[in-house]
């Protein structure tokens, strides 16, 4: 099938590019950095290389700044779009970039897969739709939840204007949960989510170090809060059957059955990064905060409302898609976990390894 791909040099995109082709699929794709795109296609295999084809463009532009000559060439030359582009940034004060990026990207795209005269999209969003619900389903939520950050609502708002669309063509939500890298190798291309969260202790056990302290800090948290962590591989698996195995107007869950505590995920960084004096105080409890850890929390303050819950996503229309495919429900283990983290920390090695 020919398919339009957009957030092609995203974390996600490459590996879905490179499935979706194997399955021998044609791919054009849009890019806003030209370089970056070239780079990704140099990296496929040759026999690969023909059936990827780059159009520069925003998703935030009409058309996406697209020629309308272009756009005649691939008018009903296009079977599925996928829509992966998004900024994953949890700040406030980015709230109308977020808007911008995440929704009227959203907007944009659908409109282009009209004219296009694609008949199934396929839209990536994120399982934080949820907001501050502790439970998730694979259902529109209302738009006039509680949310954590405009990130939330801006996906939650792409996602009621793809439906929006369900007469025009088929339309699918996908909802990954926290993206960290490869199961079985831990290789990763990201600066959000978790990775930024170890950037950011990172660099404060090097502020401490070059102090020479021995001081005891402590992140606020929940120790047995989760955080539902998604290998790439097992996302990028599912997101390629749906190509043909999607059914239209259903939202799926890419959830982790079985996430890991906060105080494992914790334990597994402080081995790596030998930062044995971090701890976590319990949210709700007595405490004080020194100076150092009032540093150190507002460092990581985006991640707070991800720190301190444990949420019940249900996944039964993804169970159902993969049911006849070689994909297995998620079971991630603590191996693939410590796998994940070390390649953070030791990607040298892990480079070696392979």
């Amino acid at each position: 099938m020919n398919i339009f791909l957009t957030g092609a040099t995203g974390f996600l995109g490459g590996r879905l590019i490179r499935n979706l082709l194997e399955e021998g699929h044609t791919v054009h794709i849009l890019a806003r950095n030209i370089e970056k795109a070239n780079a990704l296609k140099g990296n496929l295999p040759l026999s690969l290389q023909g059936r990827v084809h780059i159009l520069q463009g925003d998703i935030v532009l009409p058309n996406f700044g697209i020629s309308k000559a272009v756009l005649d060439s691939l008018s009903n030359n296009v079977d599925i779009f996928y829509h992966l582009a998004a900024l994953v940034k949890f700040d406030h004060d980015l709230h109308d970039t977020l808007m911008q990026m995440n929704y009227t990207g959203t907007k944009e795209a659908l409109k282009v897969a009209e004219k296009l005269g694609a008949t199934k999209f396929i839209h990536v969003s994120t399982a934080y739709t949820v907001g501050k619900s502790n439970e998730g389903a694979e259902e529109l939520y209302e738009t006039t939840q509680r949310f954590n950050n405009p990130y939330e609502e801006s996906k939650v708002l792409a996602e009621h204007e793809v439906f929006r669309y369900r007469d025009k063509m088929d339309v699918s939500i996908f909802r990954p949960a926290i993206i960290v890298g490869d199961s079985k190798t831990g290789e990763a291309d990201s600066a959000f989510t978790l990775y930024g969260f170890m950037r950011g202790l990172e660099l404060f056990k090097r502020r401490l170090d070059r102090k020479d302290s021995n001081e005891k800090v402590h992140l606020v948290g929940s120790k047995d809060g989760t955080s539902n962590l998604v290998p790439v591989d097992y996302v990028a698996d599912i997101l390629t059957i749906a190509a043909t195995k999607a059914e239209k107007n259903t939202i799926y869950n890419i959830t982790n059955p079985s996430p890991p505590k906060n105080r494992e995920i914790l334990n597994t960084i402080k081995n790596h990064l030998q930062f044995d004096n971090l701890g976590i105080y319990e949210k709700g409890t007595s405490f004080s905060l020194s100076p150092v850890e009032e540093q150190l929390n507002g460092m990581l303050q985006v991640f707070d409302p991800y720190l301190d819950r444990s949420i019940a996503f249900s996944d039964r229309n993804t169970q159902k898609l993969i049911a006849d495919s070689p994909i297995a429900h998620l079971n991630m283990t603590d191996e693939i976990l410590n796998i994940i983290v070390r390649a953070y920390f030791e990607p040298d090695l892990e480079k070696v390894e392979l």
